[in-house]
């Protein structure tokens, strides 16, 4: 099997050095590589677990998520991590193997009582399936779309980013403002410098005793972990650092510029001109639940999560009524709105076992696309944004999405549910098959 990493590697000469696997799985085994089109950043780990970028079994997705808070259970209480024995064998495609990783440690744990808060876009679900493992915790993701109404709990910069305005927006910062941990969790630890600086934020406002970084992937070097203990010593708190996979991206000289000279230089080739509209976009009304928050952006609740999974064979049984003789379907999520499309994709899988069940979302991250086994990005849909004026780049992607599937399902909340999407994204994935659109309410708490 190729790595999916083979062709930048052999390119611009991108090294992965592992240094550790806490879960059974290398770094190498976790990620494979692409190259941005950012003049800040030549290279993209491309996760295999995350769901971003790359459709992907949705029990692998969540049962990853799920084995991290697991790791940070270890840290929150004494009697350590449950375990996880599957992670391995579901990377390796083993049949079962993925649902197996999920039912593991999907069963009834002591809850801990915590404050877990992902980062948008990528982590958002990742943060979601943390504070899951966790129990007890209060769920709060980071957003780049500014909510009339509410006011900024506080900020923070994530320096490499294509679009570095983070918010954070809770419905009730109360709920933030309590001495108990606090988890915060992204994709990847490179640095470790946009957690520092959101532990630095949130401890001036509420000082607390116990922090813990959770990434999938944790690529920090000795001067890293320095100012990471050198930080806690100033703050007078305990701050731990968890991850699946530990090790390091070691990268040539002028790596930047030769980024640049082969994005511009592939990018004059002409790309495969799109097969004219001939699949149906069909409405599916799954009757979400009346005051379930669609995700973390304004705060999620272990009493959310209760009504949730009581809720989700129902929904998903709504799709299963609409997909037809499909033997392979993606579940398509719409940028921060990572959770709730993951969690329909698992019912979606769990209640049709001989069908192909995958997940991703879309993404602002400008990334090339090469149709070749050994590189991470195999095709790219651009369209137009759909969400109003929320910042950031106007134009959207959605990456490896292809005719290979029978139904695409979409799933966005109504904000962007808009015209632009009907004449912008929604064109370009009925050109490949067709679509079921699923609209789920923003939540919009009273602030």
């Amino acid at each position: 099997m190729t790595w999916p990493g083979e062709w930048v590697a052999a390119r611009l000469g991108v090294r992965l050095a592992d240094g550790g696997a806490s879960a059974g799985a290398g770094l190498a085994d976790l990620v494979g590589l692409a190259v941005r089109r950012n003049p800040r950043r030549a290279h993209l780990l491309v996760s295999a677990v995350l769901g971003k970028h790359v459709p992907t079994d949705p029990r692998l997705v969540y049962g990853s998520g799920l084995l991290l808070g697991d790791l940070v259970r270890a840290r929150l209480r004494p009697e350590g991590a449950r375990g996880g024995t599957f992670l391995a064998d579901a990377l390796h495609g083993v049949d079962g193997a993925a649902a197996r990783l999920r039912d593991s440690l999907r069963t009834p744990a002591e809850p801990v009582d915590a404050v877990v808060l992902g980062y948008a876009e990528t982590a958002t679900a990742l943060g979601h399936s943390v504070a899951d493992a966790l129990g007890g915790a209060y769920y709060l993701h980071s957003t780049r779309r500014p909510v009339e109404g509410f006011s900024t709990y506080g900020g923070f910069e994530e320096e490499h980013s294509h679009a570095t305005s983070h918010l954070l927006l809770p419905g009730d910062p109360s709920a933030l403002d309590r001495d108990v941990p606090v988890v915060l969790v992204d994709d990847e630890l490179s640095t470790g410098r946009t957690v520092l600086n959101t532990i630095e934020a949130l401890h001036a406002v509420r000082p607390r005793r116990h922090y813990v970084l959770a990434a999938l992937v944790d690529l920090r070097g000795e001067d890293d972990r320095a100012r990471m203990r050198a930080l806690a010593d100033r703050l007078g708190a305990r701050i731990d650092a968890v991850a699946l996979a530990h090790g390091r991206v070691e990268l040539p000289e002028g790596i930047l510029e030769a980024g640049q000279a082969l994005v511009a230089d592939l990018s004059t080739r002409a790309l495969p001109e799109a097969a004219p509209a001939r699949f149906d976009v069909t409405r599916v009304p799954v009757q979400w639940p009346h005051g379930l928050p669609d995700g973390g952006r304004h705060g999620f609740l272990p009493a959310h999560r209760t009504l949730l999974e009581k809720e989700l064979p129902r929904m998903g049984d709504a799709l299963v009524g609409h997909l037809g003789g499909a033997s392979r379907v993606l579940v398509l999520g719409f940028e921060e709105l990572m959770y709730a499309p993951l969690r329909l994709a698992e019912a979606l899988a769990d209640a049709l076992p001989d069908v192909d069940v995958r997940y991703s979302t879309t993404s602002r991250s400008p990334v090339l696309a090469v149709d070749d086994p050994g590189y991470a990005i195999r095709t790219r849909l651009a369209f137009p944004a759909h969400d109003g004026p929320a910042g950031g780049a106007r134009e959207r992607y959605a990456y490896n999405v292809d005719a290979s599937f029978g139904t695409i399902v979409f799933v966005v909340d109504d904000v962007g549910d808009t015209n632009e999407l009907a004449t912008g994204l929604l064109e370009k994935l009925r050109a490949l098959a067709p679509v079921l659109l699923v609209t789920v309410p923003s939540h919009r708490s009273t602030p």
